[in-house]
């Protein structure tokens, strides 16, 4: 169960995390795209801890992912940024008139997450992008809670996937390439999810 002030709390901390893998994401990127997810991602981080720097617990949960989106949106210069301001909105609009968010409700989030991002960004499930990661986190979290859960669901979706072919994206034009190596979206909700935790492989 997550409320508004732990909210806060929990994004402050993962935004000042993300500058220790801005490098990685970029080199992973680089490999098969444009190489900018980690700068990417590092802008969104601080223009997202920049506006709630100051932000009361007072304004409600949609309200902080609202204001985490309107930054996510001012740093978005790839598709990534994009889908995180996207996804983002989605939870806005989610959790509006709610005061706390269940581990039931955050699994039936992400799920309207992924068909959010699926329409937006047109791919699917089974793709080898951050939308199977994202439903892997989903489907951890309909379960009861064990130690290491989240962490270990998405690393275990990033090793499933990784013989396979990227079908989205530049990547796709590299598929032959791609398999073998990891998705960096997939990779940099790994990173996400572990400085949310605190958990590393």
């Amino acid at each position: 169960m997550i409320a508004s002030a732990q909210l806060i709390n929990q994004l402050r901390h993962v935004c000042a995390q993300v500058p220790g893998f801005t490098a990685e994401l970029n080199t992973l990127d680089g490999q098969l795209g444009d190489g900018d997810l980690g700068a990417t991602l590092e802008k969104c981080a601080r223009l997202t801890g920049a506006a709630l720097q100051d932000t009361s617990p007072e304004v409600g949960l949609s309200e902080v992912f609202r204001l985490s989106a309107m930054a996510c949106m001012q740093a978005s210069g790839s598709s990534f940024g994009t889908l995180l301001a996207q996804a983002l909105i989605a939870a806005s609009k989610f959790s509006s008139g709610k005061t706390v968010l269940t581990r039931p409700e955050t699994a039936t989030l992400l799920h309207q997450i992924i068909d959010t991002l699926a329409q937006r960004g047109g791919a699917a499930l089974g793709d080898k992008t951050v939308l199977d990661g994202l439903q892997a986190l989903a489907v951890t979290l309909e379960q009861p809670a064990q130690p290491g859960d989240l962490r270990r669901s998405v690393q275990e979706a990033l090793d499933r996937f990784r013989p396979l072919p990227n079908r989205m994206g530049r990547a796709r034009m590299f598929a032959e390439k791609s398999q073998g190596m990891d998705d960096p979206g997939m990779v940099a909700l790994l990173r996400l999810v572990e400085s949310l935790t605190e958990e590393k492989s």
